[in-house]
């Protein structure tokens, strides 16, 4: 596969078409509004395409189906998910200092940089 033909520079040919269209700064980011999003939905939001006050280059199902996949791949373990609903609910990212939160710190590192390079190629982050 040519660069010119990769994922990546597909999804860049369509922000550029798209200029309106935000994408996220990181995974972290990507993570948060997924959570935001889905919370917002079990509350009783409805979702209507095209009246985000961001436009962003995917809808929060489509980050559900990143980590769904990676799961079934076994890239993820229950535990990576368990830590991602944990701390996504919260809106807060552990830390590697606190030492009650340092394993949960590993595993959310690992389960964002599985995800990263996946969200890179769809061109939803930078």
């Amino acid at each position: 596969m040519t660069l010119a033909s990769s994922p990546a520079a597909r999804h860049r040919r369509l922000n550029d078409a798209l200029p309106h269209i935000i994408p996220f700064t990181d995974v972290t980011e990507v993570w948060f509004w997924t959570m935001q999003a889905h919370k917002a939905l079990l509350e009783g939001a409805r979702v209507r395409a095209g009246q985000a006050l961001l436009p962003r280059p995917c809808e929060p199902g489509d980050i559900l189906k990143v980590v769904e996949r990676l799961y079934r791949q076994g890239r993820l373990r229950h535990e990576h998910v368990q830590v991602l609903a944990r701390y996504g609910r919260q809106m807060l990212a552990p830390e590697r200092d606190r030492a009650q939160e340092t394993a949960d710190w590993l595993l959310w590192q690992e389960a964002l940089g599985r995800m990263e390079p996946i969200l890179r190629d769809k061109g939803i982050i930078l």
